[in-house]
């Protein structure tokens, strides 16, 4: 995967809602749930996802709350497997909720 150009990035973004740009090479999203056990089997589903496609986020557990950041390290930013994932990932979430 080639690192994206800031004009990609910029139209990538806006079509993932509450996802934003952290540092130029991160992208982050915040769910909630409704309760800690809610948020922890979404932890799983991204687990699974993630290593199908051998490619992980950082996931932050606080609470009700999960925080998602995206980046790929091979290429010191964004890639198209970022915006997938993140894709996937609010596919998930709604499936959910």
């Amino acid at each position: 995967m080639k690192k994206l150009s800031e004009a990609a990035l910029s139209q990538k973004l806006e079509s993932l809602e509450k996802w934003r740009l952290k540092e130029k090479k991160w992208i982050e999203r915040r769910y909630r749930f409704k309760d800690y056990l809610e948020g922890i089997r979404f932890v799983n589903k991204l687990a699974e996802a993630a290593e199908e496609v051998n490619h992980h986020p950082f996931i932050t557990i606080q609470y009700k709350l999960v925080i998602v950041e995206l980046t790929s390290w091979s290429e010191n930013g964004l890639t198209d497997l970022d915006f997938d994932l993140a894709n996937q990932y609010e596919k998930l979430y709604k499936e959910m909720v």
